[in-house]
């Protein structure tokens, strides 16, 4: 049984209610909001999100709005990748950095109109970033948190589930692109992305007072195809390679650090915030890298609640970031941000919290 204590500092999504009804056991704060993570049985939760089609209330990932004659020029202040080809109806992955370069924030931007732009966050607070960057530069935009919540279907049977409820035109949508409609008067924006490389869609709730309704139309429809909850927190973002910023990193960590470089552009206008530095970075060469690392032992071991060093000939050579075990592999699997010159192939000792543990580093993605 799950249980909350309201506070008006930590809120739920506008699907808790049915996160709750579906069996929720275990959730983080993410965003000061409840974020779901297990409904009691996690392996069952990774096999549907591998061979079906699992349901996720990430409400969490909450909306920035840009909107107003110097709306695009914020969002390309705010994000060092170039948004100037991006169309009405596209999304694109930014990362956003501060003056130093240090990444801080990776959302989904979504162009809605040419003045108007919604930023769906990680963990950090964009909206006082975005506000406090417009006031300094007398920008003419209402910066506001709009009345948006997504909820994910993942998984391979995504679409067919998608396109039952929506008609044949998802199957169309191509990644990070998305379009407005309505889904039995509930208006929604459908968009083909998700935290997972299984494949889905993030239906984007515009009207709260209808999550249950929404929920349960994705519910009732995905019957035939398995439809169940989950959440993202499996194995599979490890083993997909999938970046956690504020997990996966710290206050120094830059995005060619952990494998961002495509989506930096260094050619953005100067007074795009953090672009000055990575120009430096990139130049001077960059110090540290992310590797995958699969650890000897054959029980579950997950990552506790700090970052653990990584060893190498009794040196310091960077930290472990975050370890699951992969039932796909047999083996706990995890993230390193190490020294630049370790190279894949390197044996290296973790220093664990049950002690001193053997891993291998490897290519990411592991599968």
């Amino acid at each position: 049984m799950f249980s909350f204590q309201p506070s008006t500092r930590i809120r739920p999504s506008p699907f808790f209610e049915s996160a709750v009804a579906e069996g929720l056991k275990t959730a983080n704060v993410y965003n000061r909001m409840i974020m779901p993570t297990s409904f009691g049985d996690p392996e069952g939760e990774y096999w549907r999100l591998i061979n079906g089609v699992s349901q996720w209330d990430v409400g969490v990932e909450r909306q920035v709005q840009l909107k107003g004659p110097d709306a695009a020029r914020l969002a390309q202040i705010l994000a060092v990748r170039d948004l100037s080809t991006c169309k009405v109806g596209q999304g694109k992955y930014v990362a956003i950095c501060d003056h130093r370069g240090t990444i801080f924030n990776d959302p989904i931007l979504l162009k809605l109109a040419d003045d108007m732009f919604w930023l769906s966050i990680a963990d950090s607070d964009v909206e006082l970033w975005a506000r406090s960057i417009a006031a300094e530069r007398g920008l003419n935009v209402e910066i506001c948190e709009p009345d948006v919540s997504p909820m994910a279907l993942q998984g391979p049977k995504a679409e067919d589930v998608l396109a039952h409820v929506l008609g044949a035109w998802v199957r169309g949508l191509k990644y990070f692109w998305f379009k407005e409609t309505e889904i039995d008067g509930i208006p929604v924006a459908v968009q083909r992305s998700g935290w997972s490389k299984q494949g889905g869609f993030e239906i984007y709730l515009k009207d709260g007072s209808k999550g249950t309704k929404l929920w349960n139309i994705f519910k009732e429809a995905g019957q035939p195809w398995g439809i169940g909850p989950g959440a993202p927190a499996t194995p599979e973002r490890v083993e997909s390679g999938l970046v956690s910023v504020g997990g996966d990193t710290d206050d120094d960590t830059n995005p060619f650090e952990v494998r961002l470089e495509k989506y930096v552009d260094l050619h953005v206008p100067d007074d795009t915030i953090g672009v000055q530095a990575l120009r430096r970075i990139k130049a001077e060469g960059v110090k540290r890298h992310q590797l995958g690392i699969v650890l000897e032992g054959d029980l579950p071991a997950p990552l506790g609640v700090r970052r653990e060093d990584v060893m190498l000939n009794g040196t310091r050579i960077g930290m472990l970031t975050n370890c699951v075990w992969s039932w796909r592999m047999k083996a706990n699997i995890g993230f390193v941000l190490i020294d630049a010159a370790i190279p894949v192939g390197t044996e290296v000792t973790v220093a664990r919290v049950g002690g001193p543990t053997a891993g291998k580093l490897v290519d990411i993605p592991f599968v």
